[in-house]
């Protein structure tokens, strides 16, 4: 079974929506595979279905300065920061597939965002960064140890249409995590945010290239799947993948 990459770089938020949208919509026809977006995006702020504008605390003018657009989004959770240095994961599944830990007709989506979690978990490790759940608190969260408080390094929001998924995760890699004073993150007014940069012991420091493929190849164990790279749009809904039903 294979899932098909698509890195297209760093992209405005609207057009990697749009292009998440066009291939949610090719897998719902079963035109193409399972399929997993990286990418980066300029500073952006999204809401979620959760989300209390509150929440964003940097005035419209502030944003508007800066270039910051803001997007209210399908997927679950509150407020969130996408921008340079953070790996943004789409990943678009059929949870009707044949996943690891499927009980029924399809996998359950508060399972498959436990799965999102250690892909993250995994990831970060590769990097000698310990990261670990937090009950109650969706993401991936540094391990906290002494006095210490866990920080958060990676966020996920996700939305299951026709047992197709949509939206996925982001990681902090080399974010200006300055970038995250703009909003509470995910609604939580005791947390901090962090990144790979700040957590690692490794010389040199993680870059995004690393992180790309320590991602890529722990969601291909983590789902069981063969990781196939596709180099353009068209190329990926030119062409009927494999495991497609």
């Amino acid at each position: 079974m294979i899932v098909q990459i698509l890195s297209p770089g760093r992209i405005s938020y609207g057009d990697g929506l749009a292009l998440q949208q066009r291939v949610v919509a090719a897998r719902k026809a079963g035109q193409i595979g399972d399929t997993l977006l990286l990418l980066e995006h300029p500073a952006v702020l999204t809401l979620g279905r959760n989300a209390k504008r509150e929440h964003v605390l940097a005035s419209d003018e502030l944003l508007r300065a800066k270039g910051v657009e803001l997007h209210e989004v399908k997927r679950g959770g509150d407020v969130t920061y996408h921008g340079p240095g953070q790996w943004v994961g789409y990943p678009i599944v059929d949870l009707r597939g044949d996943l690891p830990g499927k009980r029924g007709a399809y996998l359950g989506p508060v399972d498959f965002v436990r799965m999102l979690e250690e892909v993250l978990i995994r990831t970060c490790g590769e990097f000698r960064v310990l990261t670990e759940r937090i009950p109650g608190r969706t993401g991936v969260w540094t391990s906290a140890h002494g006095s210490a408080s866990a920080k958060k390094i990676a966020a996920i929001g996700v939305h299951v249409s026709q047992a197709v998924t949509s939206h996925g995760f982001a990681l902090n890699v080399t974010t200006d995590l300055r970038d995250f004073d703009w909003i509470v993150p995910c609604g939580l007014r005791d947390a901090a945010v962090t990144s790979l940069e700040v957590e690692s012991p490794q010389t040199p420091a993680p870059t995004m290239r690393a992180a790309l493929h320590a991602l890529i190849r722990n969601f291909g164990r983590i789902f069981a799947r063969q990781m196939l790279w596709c180099g353009s749009e068209k190329e990926l809904l030119s062409s009927v993948a494999p495991n497609v039903l």
